[in-house]
């Protein structure tokens, strides 16, 4: 678990602003798959939209035991912005599920 903290910590401190919308897609048995999207932006100013599928795998207990995940990260203007802005639309009714 402090493994799992690190990571996400250097991952935060790294991507600013950070704006994520996850789509269920199905489950079954002790799998869930999801679509998602994120933006953020790096010290430097320069925004990503990140977005992909990811399947999760659990054990008994609840824990993820498996993660796969295909995440494409695009660098995009700052007006490009969908998700990070307040009035954003929420995931089925987002541009960026189309």
């Amino acid at each position: 678990r402090e493994q799992i903290r690190n990571f996400l910590k250097g991952k935060w401190d790294k991507e600013l602003d950070y704006k994520l919308q996850k789509m269920y897609w199905c489950h079954a048995e002790n799998r869930i798959a999801v679509r998602f999207v994120y933006e953020y932006r790096t010290e430097t100013g320069q925004w990503f939209r990140a977005h992909g599928n990811e399947n999760w795998e659990f054990d008994d207990l609840g824990y993820m035991t498996r993660r796969e995940a295909s995440i494409n990260d695009v660098p995009i203007k700052a007006e490009d912005r969908i998700i990070s802005r307040e009035d954003a639309p929420r995931a089925a009714d987002s541009p960026t599920w189309q």
